[in-house]
């Protein structure tokens, strides 16, 4: 795959104020060549199947229910006192990606510092990656400013748990932006991990807005990746600071980079 046809379009972020299919036929039009999404369980995996095919775009992945965001839930997954919920999320997941097409779901490990929090995400993630084999099980760490009492806050408890696991399915969600805005150094922190990423995503550091914005040399990085061998998507999931096409300079000059 030739590095500018890396991009994909979170539409979670990006064109928020277009109906789905609208938004997806907008990033083919811009130069994206994938799209993920966040939560798209209110529209039916086939009709979105459909849109997909329609504009020749893969769905990379999804995410994990976040439960009752009212009553302050962002997952569900290492909870221990709310393992059937769990459960019944990741087979919502898996059941959606299966007939929509995703290749791969985010499993959201939701607030908690419970001693057992880690035993639990591990049977979870197990559970996910037998039911599943076939799909990709991504572990997103967050940042404690963002996300206050998130339990996956580093690469390396990821990594504990890929390796308690022990499933070949199980991968790090690479999300640039939280790992600068938790204190690490982009490049050593993919330098560690780099066989255990999944799929990576980046933003502007640290207001999450576009990539050319901030100290974040995407320019460097993103090609830096893929020298080093990954060979997946390269996520935009950032807030753009006015609309979504009047931010995309940085696409069309990253796109002109040979690798």
């Amino acid at each position: 795959m030739m590095f500018a046809d890396r991009f994909s379009a979170n539409l979670g972020f990006l064109w928020t104020e277009l109906a789905l299919d609208e938004a997806i036929l907008k990033a083919k039009q811009h130069g994206f060549s994938a799209v993920e999404l966040h939560w798209p369980y209110d529209i039916d995996p086939l009709t979105l199947k459909e849109w997909l095919h329609q504009s020749n775009m893969p769905l990379l992945g999804i995410n994990t229910s976040r439960g009752d965001v009212e009553a302050g839930f962002f997952g569900l997954s290492a909870l221990p006192d709310y393992q059937e919920e769990a459960r019944e999320a990741i087979d919502e997941a898996i059941d959606y990606a299966r007939k929509s097409g995703a290749s791969a779901v985010h499993v959201m490990a939701g607030k908690t510092d419970h001693s057992n929090a880690a035993s639990v995400f591990a049977d979870n993630l197990r559970y996910a990656s037998e039911k599943a084999p076939e799909l990709t099980f991504l572990l997103e760490p967050l940042n404690e400013f963002d996300v206050p009492g998130y339990f996956l806050l580093n690469n390396a408890r990821a990594a504990e748990l890929i390796a308690e696991v022990g499933a070949s399915n199980i991968r790090i969600m690479f999300d640039c932006y939280h790992v600068a805005r938790s204190g690490h150094s982009i490049k050593q922190e993919f330098d560690r991990w780099k066989n255990i990423i999944g799929h990576i995503q980046f933003a502007g550091v640290s207001a999450r807005n576009e990539p050319d914005h901030g100290v974040a040399d995407y320019f460097e990085l993103l090609p830096y990746f893929c020298a080093q061998g990954y060979l997946g998507y390269l996520g935009a999931e950032y807030k753009p600071t006015s609309t979504t096409e009047n931010g995309l300079g940085w696409l069309t000059k990253m796109q002109q980079i040979e690798k």
